[in-house]
């Protein structure tokens, strides 16, 4: 399997109550994430609240999740920007601390036109130095969408050989892209339409019945329509708010957010305890 390839968890980054990385809780999170569903986790990710994360502490958990769990499952490192020279610097980074693959997001904010996009990307794949460049399609966060032809043409450029898409109007297979399911309420019919897989977040809670959607491709509609209500409690609220509650709740020590981001309102912290007695992972006492 490639290192892009199946159930990947976007994963949180625990915070300690001082703000600090909380390594421990990354590693432990980690395993925990692999022994229940994950073929591989991804690193400084959009949930790993990237946009708050220093590139040294980016690169540091990196290395340290490699080093701790990269016979375990891959792992995929985040090094998007919207400033090339930065993407490429921060893709050399990780690319050193042992990253099996880069997830690199469209830049943002400063909307290239098309060329400026393949040449952004271009520079990116030079930089990791052959290991696989996973592209990010985030136009609902990036304000830039790359449509399935420019998708096409990227993957032309050596070195890239994934998307994961997270516009879900357009999600087809991709001449010469491994397609990545970028929403975790499109997993399902990103399996049926043959892509590789889906880098999610509902894998953090619950990641054994999300396997089984590449295990059972005959039960695969009845397993996803079971799982809605969990994509749709955890994103009640900007990621990874209501993830990172979910977690808590259930005993991993995820800590906060960092602002921008703010901890679950009450309302949205009794949602995600509703859910979670749903399926059987919290007592219904513990919804009160």
């Amino acid at each position: 399997m490639r290192p892009y390839e199946g159930l990947l968890t976007a994963m949180v980054t625990p915070f300690r109550a001082d703000g600090a990385v909380n390594e421990e809780a990354a590693v432990g999170l980690g395993r925990h994430l692999l022994a229940n569903g994950s073929n591989g986790l991804v690193i400084g990710g959009t949930t790993g609240e990237s946009a708050t994360l220093a590139d040294d502490e980016l690169v540091a958990l990196v290395a340290l999740m490699v080093g701790e769990l990269g016979d375990e499952g891959s792992i995929v490192a985040g090094a998007g920007s919207n400033d090339t020279h930065h993407a490429a610097e921060l893709t050399e980074r990780v690319v050193g601390a042992g990253a099996h693959a880069v997830l690199s997001v469209t830049p943002y904010y400063n909307k290239p036109n098309r060329r400026g996009i393949l040449r952004h990307f271009e520079a990116v794949a030079r930089a990791a130095g052959g290991t696989p460049v996973v592209l990010y399609n985030i136009p609902g966060r990036t304000a830039v969408n790359m449509p399935p032809d420019l998708l096409a043409e990227l993957g032309q450029v050596d070195g890239i050989e994934a998307v994961k898409q997270a516009n879900s109007d357009e999600l087809q297979p991709i001449d010469g892209l491994a397609v990545l399911a970028g929403n975790d309420d499109i997993l399902a019919r990103n399996l049926d339409q043959g892509g590789a897989g889906g880098i999610c977040v509902a894998s953090h809670i619950v990641g054994n019945e999300m396997r089984r959607l590449f295990d059972e491709p005959d039960a695969r509609a009845e397993i996803d329509a079971g799982l809605r209500d969990v994509y749709a409690t955890l994103f009640l609220t900007a990621s990874p708010t209501c993830t990172k509650a979910a977690l808590n709740l259930l005993g991993h020590d995820v800590g906060g957010c960092r602002l921008p981001m703010v901890e679950a309102a009450d309302h949205e912290l009794a949602e995600v305890k509703r859910m979670l007695a749903r399926h059987g992972l919290l007592e219904p006492a513990a919804t009160a």
